[in-house]
C-alpha cells in the first residue's frame, strides 16, 4: 500500500493546537478585550468529565461559554478544565481537545469546527467566519442557502 499524506490529520492537529495556545495565554493572562469562546463539545466522549446532571441534560453534546464567570482554567496537552456556574452552582468540567466539535469567539468573527466524516470515519476541519450576530453553534443543513460565512472544508480536496 502506498504511503499518503494525511492533510486532513494534519490539520485536525494544527487547529486542535491553536486551541491550546489560546487557551493556554488565557489561563496565565486572563481574557483579553471583548474576547469571549462558545465552545461546543461531545459529552460522550470517554475522557470527558462532567457532573452526571449535566450529563443527563446534555446527553450528546453541550455548548459552555466562556467569558465573565469562569474559574481554575487549567490547560494540559490533552485537553483543559474550567470551572462554570450553571444556575450560581459552581462545576468542574474537562474537555478533551478531541471532544470539541466547535470553537467559536464572536468578538473578533473566528471560529472553527471539527466534523466526523461519515464516509470514511475521518475527522475534518472546517474553518469559517461567524458574524456577531449569528448563532454560532447552529448547524444548517447542507442544501440551506449560504451565508456570509467563508467556510473551508477538506472534503472537497479528498478523492
Amino acid at each position: 500500500m502506498s504511503r499518503v499524506i494525511e492533510y486532513g490529520t494534519l490539520m485536525h492537529n494544527a487547529m486542535r493546537s491553536l486551541i491550546h495556545q489560546v487557551l493556554t495565554d488565557v489561563a496565565a493572562h486572563g481574557l483579553p478585550g471583548a474576547h469571549h469562546f462558545f465552545i461546543t463539545f461531545n459529552t460522550r466522549h470517554p475522557e470527558a468529565k462532567l457532573a452526571v446532571w449535566l450529563c443527563e441534560r446534555y446527553p450528546e453534546e453541550m455548548t459552555v461559554v466562556m467569558q465573565h464567570d469562569f474559574e481554575a482554567l487549567e490547560v494540559t496537552d490533552e485537553g483543559f478544565s474550567v470551572t462554570l456556574s450553571f444556575g450560581d452552582e459552581p462545576e468542574t468540567l474537562y474537555i478533551p481537545y478531541d471532544a470539541i466539535e466547535t470553537f467559536v469567539d464572536p468578538s473578533v468573527e473566528f471560529g472553527l469546527r471539527f466534523e466526523a466524516n461519515e464516509s470514511d470515519d475521518e475527522n475534518t476541519t472546517e474553518v469559517e467566519d461567524s458574524t456577531p450576530h449569528e448563532a454560532p453553534m447552529q448547524e444548517a443543513a447542507e442544501d440551506d442557502a449560504p451565508h456570509e460565512a467563508d467556510v473551508v472544508s477538506l472534503d472537497h480536496f479528498r478523492k
